[in-house]
């Protein structure tokens, strides 16, 4: 692998994570409140954290193999691809553990998404908080791991 090249992912994926630390951050500072609007806010964040992780998965993606021929499971796909390692192409993006949290994420922003005519039910954004909270604590060792494995022989 060049070496620009590779570096130029090791930038795009640097600036990703920033993108996902900020929104960790507002999660954070946002999970204790108590009223509909906060509650609200806090799910708003919950979706575009992982919107933000997804972003991620494009730019690893489309670095490497970039093609995910069903539309409809999309979503699914790109986060299933991240989990797996592709011999001779590309190590695994995440552990087991990560893409489970990752995946209860994604279901989340898809429900947020879509209900227009719902309320939150505030035990279940907390869940959602806390494994994303668990997330925190595991994926920069993922992206660690990962990069380390990408280093040119």
């Amino acid at each position: 692998m060049e070496k620009e090249r590779l570096s130029l992912l090791k930038a795009s994926i640097e600036a990703q994570l920033k993108e996902i630390e900020r929104i960790f951050a507002k999660i954070e500072e946002r999970r204790q409140g108590k009223s509909v609007a906060e509650l609200e806010s806090l799910a708003y964040q919950l979706h575009n954290l992982y919107c933000a992780f997804e972003d991620l998965f494009k730019i690893v993606a489309g670095f490497f193999e970039n093609r995910i021929e069903e539309r409809a499971k999309y979503h699914s796909e790109l986060l299933r691809r991240m989990k797996i390692s592709i011999e001779g192409v590309r190590p695994a993006l995440l552990s087991e553990e990560s893409y489970r949290l990752l995946d209860s994420l994604r279901a989340f922003r898809h429900f947020f998404r879509h209900a227009y005519s719902y309320e939150l039910d505030p035990r279940k954004v907390a869940l959602v908080v806390e494994d994303a909270l668990k997330l925190k604590k595991l994926y920069q060792q993922d992206i660690d791991n990962f990069l380390e494995q990408l280093q040119p022989e």
